[in-house]
């Protein structure tokens, strides 16, 4: 696979498989992804470079189809001109040139054939880097579920809470005392039957003498006007 060989593990391996085997995943991980990326740009390289000779191949692959074309041309010329000579020679020339055509035919069959290995591990490349992104993803996420879980928790058992509860607690059983202590003088103070017919009666003695402070006012206010005529 050339410069790709190096990532034959990665490849045909299950990306946790690789993972259990190490101590740290999260530095793994992007270890890994770091190398597909790496080697992604390689393989898109050499493809590129691949295609380019194949560009090339092919133009010279078109000059020397050419070529042989021209010396079948001359050997026939030189067959109508009687020149048996010649026409051996153009066609020893168109030989040669068609060996030379079937090793470039050959060069193109093998650039073709490296190209589509480049675009198979390209593919494959891609799937185990969308693979070990997700992964990634996946442990970022429950890595900072963990942490939030710890962090939480932590706060849960920590002996600054409890003590916070603890102190609460001394102030609800001290809040018990007062209100006990308020509950107990108002033992024995409630409102009797005799202290109730004590009250009906002082009420009726002053509704008795203001009935009679009303009567001498009113009889005071009559009288006053008769004296006024006698005088007169």
């Amino acid at each position: 696979m050339g410069i790709f060989s190096r990532l034959t593990d990665i490849i045909n391996s299950n990306i946790n498989a690789i993972l259990d085997k190490a101590e740290d995943p999260e530095k793994i991980i992007r270890m890994v992804i770091q190398e597909m990326e790496d080697t992604l740009v390689e393989v898109r390289s050499s493809a590129a470079k691949t295609i380019a000779d194949q560009k090339d191949l092919e133009r010279r692959i078109k000059k020397v189809k050419q070529a042989q074309g021209d010396w079948e041309k001359k050997a026939e010329l030189a067959i109508s001109k009687g020149r048996d000579d010649l026409a051996k020679g153009a066609l020893i020339e168109k030989s040669k040139v068609a060996e030379m055509l079937a090793h470039l035919e050959e060069e193109m069959k093998h650039l073709s054939e490296a190209l589509g290995r480049n675009e198979e591990d390209v593919i494959k490349l891609e799937a185990k880097l969308r693979e070990a992104r997700a992964k990634k993803a996946s442990m970022q996420a429950r890595h900072k579920s963990a942490s939030n879980q710890v962090r939480v928790r932590k706060n849960l058992y920590d002996n600054r809470i409890q003590d916070a509860f603890d102190r609460f607690d001394k102030v609800d059983a001290r809040l018990d005392r007062l209100e006990g202590e308020a509950e107990a003088m108002a033992i024995g103070r409630g409102e009797n039957l005799e202290d109730a017919f004590k009250e009906l009666e002082s009420n009726d003695e002053i509704e008795q003498e203001l009935a009679a402070l009303k009567a001498k006012a009113s009889g005071e206010t009559k009288k006053a006007p008769a004296k006024k005529s006698a005088s007169k």
